[in-house]
């Protein structure tokens, strides 16, 4: 039987150990001290805090979606609910999420300039987008793209719009044509379309319940502080003075080259050390009662692009009597200055605990794929193979990490 390691217990790594240990023994090496990756949570005065975000289940993936409910009572442990969002302006107002199929929540001075912006779309032939920031406003119009577009988008990405490619754009967005969102508003219709219009979540536990669930069972090394990984002369890897036939990386690609040394191309090395990326300062707060699941903040106002209301997922998430939410900073911000923040925004957030993770959101150039895919093809053909968000550097969801998981453990045989 082949040995397989698995690099990381993430939702890709757990999903690959899983796939992987029904034909081969594998083992998951894990740094932390419980699985989870980014969807750890952990009890803070009796309330759980998403340490990176606030994530949740669902997919149009029937493949994903048949496979994760075979390990889950969906009836027992998880509760279904619509996604309930809004957009925060600059002046207070809550505007519901899409923005664009709620422009009659707005002043008649924008809904005036957006039907406006609509006509001018509809009448003129315009090339085809050829990054992000040219999709915004060639989709949406100016009068969104200056309101909520581009403003959102600036806090969250901290980079030129102008150099993220539109294939990251697959599958993140509504992607709805002038037709559509003139209707919408019209009949005041709301957007089910997109993945996450409605979602599952666990009735207790939040994200780290799916991670504890999918670990049961499975050879983790918690702990692991793997310092490099040596490739062996007549095939195979070593890591921790244990030989294995082949490894996956749910890692980041940001650390193959220190990991790998020589292994690496010297040129895909200066590449993957080159890619750009986010942190994320999760603060979780308790407030005041909030209507909504997310909402977004695009105003200059201050830092945070979005609250994450956990509290409204599931009872267990809150203390008796309290009501939490995540509010999501890009990047690191200092205990102060978060105070500082929460005292602008909605809600009345006090804060109950902060955590900084240093990756989070990877970004996109022109070359970022291609670049990722000759690191992929070149190891891949010594037996070691990259699957998830940061091993892909792609902005992967719970549903796209355990594809990302599944087509890697098709390419291996399991």
């Amino acid at each position: 039987m082949k040995k397989i390691a698995v690099i990381g217990a993430g939702v890709s790594g757990l999903a690959c150990g899983r796939l992987l240990s029904e034909k081969f023994e594998t083992t998951i090496f894990e740094k932390e001290k419980k699985p989870g990756g980014l969807v750890r949570c952990e009890r803070i005065e009796g309330n759980l805090f998403h340490i990176c975000g606030g994530h949740v289940f669902n997919t149009k993936n029937a493949r994903v979606e048949k496979w994760f409910w075979s390990l889950f009572d969906r009836e027992r442990d998880f509760t279904k609910a619509d996604r309930k969002s809004a957009v925060c302006m600059d002046d207070g107002r809550f505007v519901d999420y899409p923005v664009e199929n709620h422009v009659y929540q707005m002043d008649g001075s924008v809904q005036r300039a957006f039907l406006a912006d609509m006509l001018e779309i509809a009448s003129s032939a315009k090339a085809a987008p050829a990054n992000f920031d040219e999709f915004l406003r060639g989709r949406f119009g100016r009068t969104l793209y200056d309101l909520y577009f581009r403003p959102y988008n600036a806090k969250v990405w901290r980079c030129d719009l102008r150099n993220v490619p539109l294939s990251w754009l697959d599958g993140k967005l509504p992607m709805p044509t002038v037709e559509e969102m003139l209707l919408a508003n019209i009949n005041h219709s709301r957007e089910k379309s997109f993945v996450h219009s409605s979602f599952w979540y666990p009735k207790a536990g939040g994200s780290q319940f799916i991670a504890d669930t999918l670990a049961e069972g499975l050879d983790i090394v918690f702990g692991a502080e793997i310092g490099s990984i040596e490739e062996r002369p007549g095939g195979g890897w070593r890591i921790c003075g244990r030989d294995f036939d082949k490894v996956v990386f749910c890692g980041n690609l940001k650390n193959l080259p220190s990991l790998l040394g020589t292994a690496l191309d010297g040129g895909m090395a200066q590449f993957a050390e080159r890619l750009p990326s986010h942190g994320t300062t999760a603060v979780l707060c308790e407030t005041d009662p909030i209507p909504y699941s997310w909402f977004y903040q695009p105003s200059p106002a201050h830092q945070s692009h979005r609250f994450i209301c956990t509290g409204n997922f599931a009872a267990s998430n809150n203390a008796p009597g309290k009501m939490t939410c995540t509010v999501e900073f890009t990047d690191s911000i200092e205990e102060d200055e978060i105070e500082r923040q929460l005292s602008l925004m909605p809600f009345h957030p006090k804060r109950l605990s902060s955590r900084y993770s240093r990756h989070t959101y990877p970004v996109q150039h022109a070359d970022t794929r291609e670049g990722v895919s000759a690191i992929k093809n070149s190891l891949e053909r010594r037996g070691f193979h990259l699957a998830g968000r940061f091993a892909e550097w792609e902005y992967f969801n719970m549903d796209a990490a355990i594809a990302s998981a599944m087509a890697c453990c098709d390419r291996i045989g399991a």
